[in-house]
């Protein structure tokens, strides 16, 4: 498509994103949802007509990880409450790594035994499968469960849960493709974990290096609108240095990276004004992200992926409630038997449990999978079966549960 026309598409994309917002608010119902049914059907009806949506799967890979990734990460990460971060942090943590790769396990089992076909779904496939699902992403219901009296705390919980965990899942889920696209080649245990030590912290330090220099230069600029461009260079900059050139999580930095602006820009002396103006610019840029890439998700998802593959999908969704079910009832009370963690309670474990949407992450990652692997078309589709089950069945549970504990406590 010539780019007039690539422009013009985007602008009525956005369009369409500004007339459901105000539909999805009045009946609570996730935006994300809808923008996935329009994108679905806009996309069916014009290859019905003859047309050509001109989009692919590789170009929307390359969509999610290299342009709306940095920008979702690092908003969240400089608009979490840092002293709320820093309190829960062992709980977060606890459930961004162990319990994230505990699920992981849990879901590959679940999904290699249910799949039940050794030779065109080995234990790899499995692995990979259950690597690309154990992301959260609960931003589609966030806002929401904010404007039904959320406790802050769980939010917390669920946002720096999700922030963190991506990082983990696409480096644990390079290691399995590493292993898939190199059979013979032996891989030992303790090779994969310093693996994954180096690339989750190498990324970390980088992100603690780079925010305090854009600090620095964001200093040197008192005007807020140059400091609200110097935060977007910062978060694709600590993305492409960490994926392209160190080969450390480029999550991992862009989410340290954000957290360290996000913490000291709130504080400076012209927090009243200029922060404010940083925090519009980004939900701003998210709000445009957000709105294409789950418009995109709809035009990728094609009717033969239910077709060819809707038992994959039944048993992807079963394989990731299960291992979420494991991940949070099991987790919580082991977490909250240790000294000085405040205890997670019963309500907290079913919203959590609930909240585990899937999403941009997962998508990415199953859209990465090379085509020279037998299994992927199995695994891209079991993806968007999960994801599309999460927004569509998970994430409206959200407001009856919160409303029906409300209701318990009156």
């Amino acid at each position: 498509m010539s780019i007039s026309t690539v422009l013009m598409l985007l602008a009525l994309m956005l369009l369409l994103a500004l007339l459901l917002k105000p539909l999805a608010e009045k009946y609570h119902l996730p935006f994300a949802a809808l923008l996935v049914v329009t994108g679905f059907i806009g996309s069916e009806v014009l290859i019905a007509f003859g047309g050509d949506t001109g989009l692919r799967y590789d170009s929307f890979h390359d969509l999610i990880l290299l342009v709306f990734l940095p920008l979702l990460i690092f908003e969240a990460a400089f608009k979490i409450n840092v002293d709320s971060l820093m309190k829960n942090g062992v709980v977060i943590l606890f459930f961004a790594i162990p319990v994230m790769l505990l699920s992981t396990v849990v879901a590959a089992v679940a999904v290699y035994y249910g799949i039940g076909h050794p030779t065109g779904f080995p234990w790899i496939a499995a692995l990979l499968t259950g690597a690309l699902l154990a992301a959260t992403d609960p931003v589609s219901v966030l806002e929401i469960m904010r404007k039904l009296g959320v406790p802050e705390r769980l939010c917390i919980l669920l946002e720096g849960e999700a922030l963190f965990n991506d990082a983990t899942a696409i480096v644990t889920f390079s290691i399995f493709l590493y292993i898939a696209q190199h059979p013979a080649e032996p891989v030992l245990l303790s090779d994969a974990i310093i693996r994954f030590s180096l690339v989750f912290f190498g990324g970390a330090i980088l992100g603690l290096l780079l925010g305090l220099a854009f600090l620095i230069l964001s200093r040197l600029l008192l005007d807020y609108i140059q400091q609200a461009i110097v935060t977007l260079i910062a978060a694709y900059t600590s993305y492409i240095v960490a994926e392209q050139f160190l080969h450390v999580s480029g999550v991992m930095s862009v989410l340290v990276t954000g957290i360290v602006m996000g913490k000291v820009i709130h504080h400076d002396f012209n927090a009243a004004e200029g922060s404010k103006f940083v925090d519009d610019f980004w939900t701003f840029n998210v709000y445009v992200a957000e709105a294409l890439m789950f418009l995109l998700m709809g035009v990728t998802i094609t009717v033969g992926m239910f077709i060819d593959s809707w038992l994959a999908m039944l048993i992807g969704i079963a394989a990731v409630l299960i291992a979420r079910a494991v991940g949070v009832f099991v987790g919580a009370p082991l977490i909250g038997a240790l000294p000085n963690v405040e205890p997670i309670p019963m309500f907290y474990r079913r919203v959590m449990f609930l909240g585990g949407l899937r999403g941009a992450i997962t998508l990415a990652l199953a859209l990465s999978l090379p085509t020279d692997l037998s299994y992927w078309w199995t695994i891209q589709s079991i993806a968007f079966g999960v994801v599309l089950f999460t927004l569509f069945v998970q994430a409206p549970l959200i407001g009856p549960v919160m409303k029906k504990e409300n209701a318990q406590q009156d």
